[in-house]
């Protein structure tokens, strides 16, 4: 099986003073005992039945009798391919088993969300990893019009900025719930801007022409086609347009594409491309003319890296480009062949291998930007389908080396100091263009006050409270009021469709950082290297430890106790991110189940977890006002359920000689970004939470980086599993979607997915 890798990967990196608004085999493990109540802030009734072994696999015999663990010795004399997929089988297996039934389902499209639900569920109770929280869910004040940009959960649209209405003046709370109110009674983004403007003037609010922010990501290329890290994609998204975009009423829209049509069979797309849109550069002179081989080039540039966004293209894992597979395998020599084609030069067609019902939706994201050809290869680019070595050559290096054809010019970027932009006049839709200027300054995180003492000021457009923010807000008052600024402009983020994990790593192969062993040295000795791979390997140990971790004391440490449940997530894929149109019946443990029309995808992971007796709560029916919500609550966190699971770990363990106790316990290795506040304190709320929770039978040790970029390079900027340089990684990186459908999430954890490198594999 080839290689491949997915895109849209999220770093917990701070933003500024905001959280992060920025995704059962065991070796035979049996399940314990354990209590129904799941989480310290809510009340579950599950069931509590054992479940059934799993089937063995290569890593190990594991009998009725007793444990056996996975057998080292064969699997360090493998490949790492090797020893990769023989762990993913013996992790992930049944996971994996279920989740290619529900990817098969391509027609009836409710049954198919109702296996990727299922398929989750099991994914949930192998314990490789925990999901930990989303963006947003956090006091916060600001000066953006809330509902100016689209609110979509996948894509990069969210990232364009030019429907942003930014005030001069914070904006007060009550004057915001108003306006988020005036924008679900309208019917189109038209009637929203002109109520939102009319409303604005009413309240003698004044519009600013320049959106300022603040944020950590670090950038390292200005090619979004060559890369699958949001935190360049953040940078590189307004310079360029789709052929499709979602409005600020979330509907998708044409942009570049005029129109289109989708054939009978669901099999050919055909765009009608814009006529008279021009690229331009850095000094917004033109270049040429955007036409329909534009996203010819794109597609090639997409296949020679096909490592970072050719997962969505490919037949086993995304949309399934008609021959895209046999051209990055080798098989085919022409890439006309392959399902792009440029009929003229404004007919574009893309053809499918098989229905593939999210495609639409995927037009938002970075792989089908499109990609000036003349520009490319004026900056030294080449591509492998016109029978030249690739080589990108200057393409993407800086703002300089890149053609525009969106909203906004770079006109300054200083590393790790302030991107500016400013309006395009070459866009197609000048008009729309709402706020002309945008300064992006980056803030490490250092000083916890920066972003909301900048707010303040009118330095930066707005700004979530971490807890250190928060007390001060409540206490400062605004000149001429008599009421703090907390009490005056202070709201709750949304949550959005970003899921933060907490990772564990079952082969560990580096103890220090792969790109400079000179920086985060693990203190573990061989023996501990070993006892610790032998626990991360047993499946009750992993549950015990994501049972153990007190999420809400976690997240407390950045927002406060009073919203420290608000981001929670108990879930990968968000409990309402799909719905079924029609009631349907699914097979659950030898049953069938028949799930009403409506029933939110948290639903049915919550049934299949019931059903296995896991004490996992991963969705409220009460939630949200009784629509329901996997979000909110620690459905995880159990003293009693951690102890239980640990106990049968013990045992197992104990069956491959290896004692866990308080004289000899297991160590864990977490990443510590020392060099700021805000990552030092999540970092010992972890630490805290699972030495105690597990009466000192595990101790966590935290590994600190005393910069950001070492800290990154431990977990978040690594290319294969045996560069993770950690044992737990707890809330550090995440996913956010790609499209309109389940797999968007669960492809990243398929072998040879892309979080699977987070969990050590591939």
């Amino acid at each position: 099986m080839k290689k491949c890798k997915v895109q849209k990967l999220l770093a917990a990196l701070l933003t500024a003073s905001m959280v992060l608004g920025l995704t059962a085999c065991g070796g035979g493990s049996k399940e314990p005992a354990v209590e129904t109540t799941t989480n310290a802030n809510e009340e579950v009734s599950q069931a509590n039945e054992e479940v059934s072994e799993p089937v063995d696999d290569s890593t190990g015999e594991a009998e009725e009798t007793g444990y056996v663990g996975p057998n080292w010795e064969e699997l360090d004399a493998m490949s790492y391919d090797e020893r990769s997929d023989a762990l993913y089988d013996y992790n992930l297996g049944e996971f994996n088993e279920y989740y290619q039934v529900a990817k098969e389902e391509i027609t009836d499209l409710d049954k198919r969300m109702a296996l990727m639900g299922v398929a989750e569920a099991k994914l949930l109770e192998s314990g490789v990893f925990q999901p930990v929280q989303s963006n947003g869910g956090g006091y916060a004040m600001t000066r953006i019009v809330p509902r100016t940009g689209t609110t979509t959960l996948w894509g990069l649209d969210e990232y364009k900025w030019y429907t942003y209405m930014v005030t001069n003046e914070l904006l007060r709370s009550e004057d915001r719930a108003e306006l988020v109110s005036i924008w679900g009674e309208c019917e189109t983004a038209d009637d929203w801007n002109a109520a939102a403007k009319a409303f604005l003037e009413e309240k003698g609010y004044t519009l600013n022409d320049t959106y300022n922010y603040e944020i950590s990501y670090q950038l390292v290329t200005w090619d979004v086609i060559a890369t699958s890290m949001t935190s360049d994609s953040y940078f590189i998204s307004c310079t360029y347009t789709g052929l499709l975009e979602y409005d600020v009423m979330n509907q998708q829209q044409p942009a570049l594409a005029e129109s289109y049509e989708v054939s009978a069979d669901g099999l050919t797309y055909t765009f009608h491309i814009r006529p008279g849109v021009k690229w331009v550069d850095q000094q917004g002179r033109e270049i040429a003319e955007v036409t329909a081989d534009d996203w010819v080039a794109s597609m090639q540039h997409v296949a020679d890296n096909d490592g970072e966004l050719g997962y969505l293209m490919t037949s086993t894992d995304g949309c399934g480009i008609k021959n895209y597979d046999a051209w990055v395998n080798g098989e085919l020599s022409d890439f006309s062949e392959v399902g792009v084609e440029a009929v003229d030069d404004y007919t574009l067609v893309y053809t499918l291998e098989a229905p593939f019902p999210a495609f639409l939706s995927m037009m938002g994201y970075g792989c089908f930007a499109p990609l000036n050809r003349s520009f490319y290869k004026s900056q030294g680019g080449t591509f492998s389908a016109e029978g030249d070595e690739y080589t990108p050559g200057n393409y993407g290096t800086d703002p300089s080396h890149i053609a525009y054809c969106g909203a906004y010019l770079v006109t300054n970027y200083t590393e790790d100091n302030v991107t500016s932009y400013t309006a395009n006049p070459a866009y197609w839709n000048p008009d729309a263009i709402n706020t002309p200027n945008i300064n992006i300054y980056y803030n490490d995180g250092s000083d916890t006050l920066r972003m909301y003492n900048d707010t303040k000021d009118n330095v930066c457009s707005a700004c979530g409270f971490n807890s250190s923010a928060l007390v001060q807000a409540q206490q400062d008052i605004p000149e001429g009021e008599t009421e703090t600024y907390f009490d005056l402009y202070h709201y709750v983020s949304a949550t959005d469709g970003s899921t933060f994990c907490g990772w564990v790593n079952v082969n560990r192969a580096t103890w220090t950082n792969y790109d400079d062993t000179s920086v985060g040295v693990s203190s573990q000795t061989d023996e501990d290297k070993a006892r610790t791979r032998e626990a991360l390997s047993n499946k009750n140990f992993r549950l015990a430890m994501a049972m153990a971790f007190d999420r809400g004391a976690f997240n407390a440490t950045s927002v406060g106790e009073d919203l420290k449940y608000a981001s929670l997530r108990n879930a990968y894929v968000p409990g309402t991110f799909q719905n079924l149109v029609n009631d349907t019946t699914i097979d659950i443990n030898g049953e069938s189940v028949t799930f009403k029309a409506g029933t939110y995808f948290g639903e049915v992971v919550q049934a299949q977890l019931d059903a296995d007796g896991i004490p996992l709560k991963v969705w409220d029916p009460s939630a949200d006002d009784g629509v329901g919500s996997g979000d909110g609550f620690d459905g995880w966190y159990s003293e009693t359920n951690a102890v239980a699971y640990l106990d049968a770990a013990i045992a197992e363990l104990a069956q491959v000689g290896v004692e866990v106790s308080v004289e000899n316990p297991i160590y864990i290795d977490i990443p510590c970004g020392s060099f700021a506040e805000y990552y030092a304190n999540r970092a010992n709320a972890y630490k805290q939470s699972v030495e105690k929770s597990l009466g000192g039978k595990v101790i966590v040790n935290l590994v600190e980086f005393d910069d950001q970029t070492a800290y990154t390079y431990s977990y978040y900027r690594i290319s294969t599993g045996n560069e993770a340089n950690f044992d737990a990684a707890p809330g550090t990186s995440g996913w956010g979607p790609d499209y309109g459908d389940a797999q968007t999430y669960l492809d990243t954890i398929q072998p040879y997915g892309y979080m699977c490198k987070n969990i050590g594999l591939y």
